[in-house]
């Protein structure tokens, strides 16, 4: 290990000293280790969240910084505390909930360890089962970031097809229909981001200002049902009227210009949460 960077994410918030607290324990690891932030604001016990914030951000990291996710319902469980690496040679630091599913299936896991909490956790803090992620995950994700202990350092190896993962689906198309799924919101502008590649999308249309069907639906209800324009950027819209468009991670978005589209119709993400998108077909008056 030779970068030494350290990144945090967790469904802590900032308004207590929760985040404070990781970044001293790491701190004492090593003064000065450069400690950056995903996001501290993923709903509180979202796991699918954690598991699409690291997917989205990871790539764009150097090879071998240190992740640390914590959203962590089950803390003082008996759910295994891990370290993964990637294919791309990161490391994720984080219960075994769930939160590893969309990088295992996007980038792939190739070693997995469980961590031995009786070399890797922070002196004295044994008899305090609520707060691993200051106790067990930044402690070894400092000392691992640090060179203090390398990966084969931090516990027993285990199967990586052992570790939980949320349920997923795929997007598909048919017949010029896509279907896919919301997989999250991009607050805090509460546009949606679904699963459809722009690759997708593009076999059913490759024109900007094309008009495009749209239905949302969960648990079998349509939730909403418009036609709306393929849009380059937002500024190619009225302030108020939504758009298709290819979001930032090459897939397709939908959004109410200068608006939140998830607030507007009380959107939610996850695998029952379906879009279905076609091009509208084009009417014809005589």
């Amino acid at each position: 290990m030779t970068t030494g960077l350290l990144v945090f994410q967790s469904d802590f918030g900032i308004s207590d000293g929760a985040v404070s607290a990781m970044h001293g324990v790491a701190n004492s690891v090593q003064r000065g280790i450069p400690i950056f932030e995903i996001t501290h604001q993923i709903p509180q016990y979202n796991i699918w969240e954690a598991s699409y914030r690291l997917l989205q951000a990871i790539g764009y990291w150097p090879n071998e910084t240190v992740f640390v996710s914590i959203v962590d319902p089950g803390v003082g469980s008996d759910r295994r505390a891990v370290v993964a690496k990637t294919a791309n040679d990161h490391y994720i630091i984080t219960p075994d909930n769930g939160t590893l599913t969309h990088v295992l299936q996007f980038i792939d896991i190739t070693e997995v360890r469980v961590i031995d909490e009786t070399k890797n956790r922070l002196p004295n803090s044994g008899e305090s089962h609520t707060f691993h992620g200051r106790d067990i995950f930044a402690y070894t994700g400092a000392r691992l970031a640090a060179g203090v202990i390398q990966f084969e350092e931090v516990g027993p190896s285990v199967d990586p097809t052992s570790i939980i993962t949320l349920p997923l689906k795929m997007s598909s198309i048919v017949e010029e229909t896509i279907t896919g799924i919301v997989d999250i919101i991009d607050r805090p502008f509460g546009n949606l981001w679904t699963n459809i590649s722009r690759v997708q999308f593009r076999e059913i249309t490759k024109q900007y200002g094309d008009s495009i069907e749209v239905s949302i639906s969960t648990d079998g209800r349509i939730i909403y049902n418009n036609i709306m324009t393929f849009g380059r950027s937002f500024a190619d819209l009225h302030i108020g009227e939504p758009l298709v468009y290819v979001n930032s991670l090459d897939n397709i978005g939908i959004a109410i210009n200068q608006g939140s589209f998830a607030d507007a119709y009380r959107v939610g993400t996850g695998t029952n949460w379906e879009v279905i998108i076609r091009k509208a077909p084009r009417i014809v008056y005589e």
